[in-house]
């Protein structure tokens, strides 16, 4: 296991889960690659911080129960955790927001190059999330 590599995706939640987005965007290449779950692709850190913005409008997340796995020469790593979230504001196209709270099981996918995240690909299951905020858990 490649220790840097590790420590980078370990900060990434932390700073995630802290709320520091000048930590967290930090850690990104100015040209990381975003591939959104079920959504599109998008690049670069700035596009990137205008979607953390837009997710912390509509969003309260916590991840826990991180593992954290990397590959030997510490170019990709991959992660599994729960996102425990409270639904702040109606995010387009989906259910209205009433401060629904829900649990659910996710991952990323990431590439990492000169010591930062050059891609991550979240995954997550949009249908339990929909029933989990229509009926409320």
């Amino acid at each position: 296991m490649n220790q840097a590599a590790q420590q980078l995706i370990e900060n990434y939640y932390a700073a995630f889960n802290a709320g520091d987005m000048a930590a967290f965007l930090d850690l990104l290449t100015d040209d990381v690659v975003h591939d959104i779950n079920q959504g599109k692709r998008e690049v670069g850190k700035a596009r990137f911080g205008q979607f953390m913005q837009s997710m912390n409008h509509h969003y309260r997340e916590q991840l826990i129960d991180m593992a954290v796995m990397v590959n030997a020469d510490g170019s990709r790593a991959a992660a599994e955790f729960i996102v425990l979230g409270e639904y702040l504001n109606t995010d387009e196209g989906l259910p209205v927001a009433n401060g629904q709270r829900y649990r659910l099981p996710a991952g990323a996918f990431f590439e990492i190059r000169d010591g930062k995240v050059a891609r991550i690909t979240n995954y997550y299951n949009l249908e339990d999330w929909i029933a989990q905020v229509v009926t409320p858990v």
